[in-house]
């Protein structure tokens, strides 16, 4: 149960939190409704340790003010904040779904298509913001709400940067989000820009078409050293279904140098456009129905457990190409062999145009002799 909150919690005497739908280091995400507006949305309620602070308070409150006045399709639409039992929370849209973490751990390498139309929207979100003065700090695919029919929102914007106010010369996990993701100038401790989101696009991008990340480590030292230094294995080697101008796309992004990236989101998701899938031809995934009744508040403390990836027999087909045709020998019928160029109907019509060529020899004979034509000996 969660602490400092009743069994039957309510946050300014407006939101009612129903049930937990994630935990990290930094907060709970519940279900809730809110009782004046009779609507469902989400909650991030943050730990107290954040919540206490003053700088962060401040901080917090200007990133939600501005992640509030982003409307985009492509990002996750701030309701409200506020601070309540000793707790700063911030109220958004319920978004039904699950994030793009969960749906790796669930699929492992994702077709193509699909992957880069993922991808393509979240650089819709994240450009908009960028072009807003807005930079995320902590993109990654734990960050990204996937509807099921495919559309993706983008959340958090800002926290990463509030929580970096509360002491600038500790760069954690919790302030500076998962290291797997983060820049090379986030790893040295600078300033993020718009092209450090697009690094973590490009990361993102890269864990979602091989299944892996380009760098990991068990120490947050190490990884912050490969992603400064190292350079990432070239996916092709992971995936060959990766055409090669993608793959160009990709180590361009995960570029060590910022100025030799791409310059924003949407300049990345102009160049991946070619690339993506059409969202009609996406196939809609189940997702959990919420529960009608409010569950305990059991934080998450651990990763959820990784389900059996599926194993695909057939790789994804290529964009703007007509679909493989099946291999193999083909099943033998009940029926007898029979050509297409002789079928009954055309056999009958030929007897017909032979018996009625035979018959008109003779009369062809007689024209031509009463002619002069055909001589006679």
């Amino acid at each position: 149960m969660e602490r400092n909150i009743p069994d039957t919690p309510m946050l300014s005497n407006r939101y009612k939190l129903l049930e937990t739908i994630g935990a990290g280091g930094m907060a709970v995400v519940y279900r809730a409704q809110d009782m004046m507006l009779e609507r469902p949305v989400s909650i991030k309620l943050l730990r107290q340790d954040f919540s206490g602070n003053p700088a962060f308070r401040e901080q917090f409150r200007r990133e939600a003010k501005a992640a509030a006045n982003l409307s985009h399709p492509n990002i996750v639409t701030v309701h409200d904040f506020g601070f309540d039992a000793g707790r700063l929370f911030i109220v958004m849209e319920y978004v039904p779904g699950k994030n793009l973490k969960a749906l790796i751990r669930e699929r492992g390498p994702l077709p193509v298509a699909e992957a880069v139309n993922l991808i393509a929207q979240a650089c819709a979100g994240i450009g908009y913001a960028h072009r807003a003065g807005i930079v995320h700090c902590d993109v990654k695919p734990h960050n990204m709400i996937v509807t099921p029919d495919h559309r993706l929102k983008v959340t958090d914007f800002g926290i990463a940067r509030a929580l970096a106010s509360i002491n600038p010369d500790e760069h954690t996990d919790e302030v500076w989000g998962s290291p797997q993701y983060f820049s090379p100038e986030q790893a040295a401790g600078l300033a993020p820009s718009p092209a450090s989101d697009v690094y973590s696009l490009g990361v993102v991008l890269y864990e979602l078409l091989t299944g892996q990340l380009p760098f990991t480590a068990t120490d947050a030292q190490e990884l912050a050293r490969q992603h400064r230094e190292a350079r990432p294995v070239p996916p092709r080697r992971l995936n060959r279904d990766i055409p090669p101008a993608l793959e160009q796309i990709i180590l361009k992004v995960l570029s060590k140098e910022p100025s030799q990236r791409y310059r924003s989101a949407d300049q990345l998701g102009r160049l991946l456009a070619p690339f993506a899938a059409q969202p009609e031809t996406l196939q809609p995934f189940p997702v959990e129905q919420p529960r009608s009744t409010p569950a305990p508040f059991i934080p998450q403390t651990q990763e959820p457990v990784s389900r059996p990836r599926p194993v695909y027999s057939q790789p994804s087909q290529p964009l703007n190409q007509p679909p493989a045709q099946p291999s193999g020998e083909e099943q033998p019928t009940s029926e007898p062999f029979l050509s297409p160029l002789f079928t009954p109907d055309i056999l009958i019509l030929a007897i017909i145009a032979i018996v009625l060529w035979v018959g008109m020899l003779p009369f062809g004979a007689y024209v031509l002799l009463k002619l002069g034509i055909l001589g006679v000996p």
